[in-house]
């Protein structure tokens, strides 16, 4: 039996206990059972966009903060690399913003919260559409929110936090205005086509879908890295944007081996229906199930289709999200 698909059986049972776990350890508990543990009881990792407050609420699950975990608790908040802890949820994070929350297996106790955008810069490009698109530092946004849209403009500064979609889109999440005073940008991605005058960067690991030229001299980092590129470029010129500083990070993608995780995404690599192959990608993340995995809203079949949202739950195994169940969103 291919050892990938026994470690899903296997979390099965990881599951179901840290499910009975997390509903003894929150019987009478601040909020009950409204806390659902990352929708599985708890995945030690979770992934999503924040869409409310009175805790951080993502992915359908209230993640509790601070004195609501114990008394002079201290929840880290990561706000693009910036220690935050202290300050209110509400003070520090927004609704739309994509976050990484680290927490109990077997509970919504969350003792990190982490934000990165995906990039900040002016906007040289607004088109409207059947999608609304903004173009910043060579990267497309669809701008889906209507009013958002309409309050940004050409040469505005913006950050933008947002889901990568197969084309190397970004669906906006969150569009924030900036200081028209900023003159330091910055862009992360994965690196492609590395070589000793730079790289090219973009939203989705192999290097797929839209993309911009990094000049860098000192040479790219490794083909597949996700990175950090710092300009002070406005926006490219001749395709490609001069890189002031390259920092590797950790993408939102990649997780610890045998980690119970949560992801959110949309499907850029469909299922392809055919053989043994059960598995799909999201965010370039490839995702495997199996026969016993639950669906919530859809069924398999849907997965053939690009850019549909998805929340999965599982467990990391050699690079591949081992899939329990999966939720269309």
């Amino acid at each position: 039996m291919n050892p990938v698909r026994r470690s899903i059986r296997a979390l099965a049972g990881a599951l179901l206990l840290a499910a009975v776990t997390f509903s003894l350890s929150t019987c009478g508990g601040i909020g009950g059972s409204e806390f659902a543990g990352g929708g599985t009881g708890g995945t030690g990792i979770s992934t999503g966009s924040i869409s409310g407050f009175g805790s951080v609420v993502m992915n359908g699950a209230h993640f509790r903060t601070d004195n609501n975990v114990a008394p002079g608790f201290k929840t880290k908040k990561v706000l693009n690399g910036k220690d935050n802890s202290g300050r209110a949820d509400r003070d520090v994070f927004a609704v739309g913003m994509i976050v990484t929350v680290r927490h109990g297996v077997a509970d919504n106790n969350a003792l990190e919260i982490e934000y990165r955008d995906n990039l900040r810069g002016p906007i040289t490009g607004k088109v409207s559409g059947t999608n609304n698109i903004i173009e910043v530092l060579g990267q497309t946004i669809v701008v889906d929110n209507a009013s958002t849209f309409a309050s940004i403009h050409q040469k505005d500064v913006v950050e933008v936090s947002g889901f990568a979609d197969n084309a190397g889109r970004i669906l906006a999440t969150l569009v924030l205005p900036l200081s028209p005073s900023v003159n330091e940008f910055e862009v992360k991605g994965f690196v492609s086509e590395s070589s000793s005058a730079g790289f090219h960067l973009g939203p989705l690991p192999d290097g797929s879908g839209i993309t911009v030229m990094v000049f860098f001299p000192p040479g790219g980092p490794a083909n597949g890295a996700y990175v950090q590129v710092a300009t002070t470029d406005r926006e490219p010129v001749g395709g490609s944007i001069t890189a002031t500083r390259v920092e590797t990070l950790a993408a939102r993608t990649e997780f610890p081996g045998n980690t119970l995780v949560d992801l959110e995404g949309l499907v850029t690599t469909p299922w392809s229906g055919q053989g043994n192959d059960l598995s799909f990608a999201v965010e370039g993340k490839r995702v495997l199930w199996e026969a016993g995995t639950e669906f919530g809203g859809g069924t398999r079949d849907d997965l053939r289709q690009t850019n549909l949202k998805v929340q999965v739950h599982g467990m990391e195994n050699g690079g591949v999200l081992s899939a329990i169940r999966i939720v269309f969103r």
